[in-house]
């Protein structure tokens, strides 16, 4: 990892502590009601984990836990790793009151192995925006594998490429069309953002705003994982979404949302189980 890279990411911490504030705080999240970790899981990933009972379990970039704790309440002895202290604090905070037991560590994803003394995990899981804070997948998919025990599993549940380059909202002027307004494809620089407000409601973000993002195609994802020597087992490709991205989104029996009939049935999710 470059220099560059490097102050990067630091930005990218900053601006996730600086978010954590007003996450806490969000509808979107909806701490201050009665919690379920579980409303932010597709059914097919729970098929494509199995029994976590007994397990160890590690959960990279976890932000505020909520899906953490989903793997404690089935069972596993749960770790959650994020960059961003004020995320671990009040992910151990929520863990607390919801009496779970999960260990909370702040690094880099990076650095896990060392942070981590070491220690081996049966299942890791990580995603729904976490891989495009990432520069170099295939330093990271080598620190999976030194995280994974022999026969460990790692899953990823992602936005789809094709979600990142659709954009969040339509530009000023425009209608509701799907246009494409990123890189499908990743290999070039990182993609700069000044954001005042978060992908939550609530107020404004105080301080850090700049942030930055990679673009990583599906290619890059599984020749990482490959050549570091995991076995892809099982690839999906979901239309849902556990919120509406655009204001034409519909619920569905699942309590996700996909895009009406009329507009084209796309991937916005998928899942990704691989193997040492």
């Amino acid at each position: 990892m470059t220099d560059e890279h490097e102050r990067m990411m630091r930005a990218n911490q900053a601006n996730w502590d600086a978010r954590t504030p007003v996450h806490l705080a969000s509808r979107f999240y909806g701490l201050g009601e009665k919690l379920d970790p579980a409303r932010w899981f597709a059914a097919f990933e729970w098929e494509d984990l199995g029994d976590l009972a007994g397990l160890d379990v590690l959960h990279l970039q976890c932000h505020l836990g909520t899906e953490t704790l989903a793997f404690a309440e089935r069972g596993a002895r749960t770790v959650g790793l994020d960059i961003s202290e004020a995320s671990v604090a009040a992910a151990a905070g929520i863990a607390a009151r919801a009496g779970a037991d999960v260990t909370y560590v702040r690094a880099n994803v990076y650095d896990a192995v060392e942070a981590l003394d070491g220690r081996r995990f049966d299942v890791i899981y990580t995603g729904k925006g976490a891989l495009c804070y990432l520069p170099d997948l295939d330093r990271w998919a080598t620190v999976i594998a030194q995280l994974l025990c022999p026969g460990g599993r790692l899953y990823i549940a992602e936005f789809h490429p094709l979600l990142n380059a659709l954009g969040p909202k339509p530009a000023e002027g425009e209608g509701t069309e799907l246009l494409l307004r990123h890189d499908y494809l990743g290999g070039r620089d990182a993609v700069h953002r000044n954001a005042t407000y978060t992908y939550t409601d609530g107020p404004a973000v105080e301080g850090a705003t700049d942030s930055y993002e990679w673009m990583h195609g599906m290619d890059e994802v599984i020749n990482a994982l490959t050549t570091a020597g995991l076995g892809i087992r099982r690839l999906r490709e979901s239309d849902e979404l556990p919120w509406p991205r655009w204001p034409q989104m519909v619920r569905t029996p699942s309590g996700w949302w996909r895009l009406p009939e009329g507009e084209p049935r796309i991937p916005l999710l998928y899942g990704l189980l691989a193997s040492r």
